[in-house]
């Protein structure tokens, strides 16, 4: 169940960082109320899977590290950001060090 926790604190964390670049410097008010809605959602979550996994370290890392290489994909999908061969490659290391952490 806490791998759902944390799926859903990384979603909200994610939507959170979207919600951060739609408010435009938070001059935008629907986006800038939803990304202290979303952080504190994506936090909440984290606190939950917190009371069932002991190792801090290991449910930061993938939820910081799996919310990146999303925000990365969606900055090059939808924000039309340039692609370059380090950022493609760097984000696969990014998820091979998930799949590590997971593995562990």
């Amino acid at each position: 169940m806490y791998w759902f926790y944390l799926a859903l604190g990384i979603i909200f964390e994610v939507l959170g960082t979207v919600c951060m670049k739609l408010a435009e410097g938070f001059t935008k008010l629907v986006p800038s109320v939803l990304v202290f809605v979303f952080y504190g959602l994506a936090l909440a979550a984290l606190v939950m899977v917190l009371k069932k996994m002991e190792e801090v370290s290991v449910v930061y890392a993938i939820w910081a590290s799996a919310g990146t290489a999303l925000i990365a994909v969606i900055g090059i999908i939808w924000f039309k950001e340039p692609v370059s061969p380090l950022k493609i490659v760097s984000l696969l290391l990014i998820v091979l060090g998930i799949f590590g952490l997971e593995l562990n």
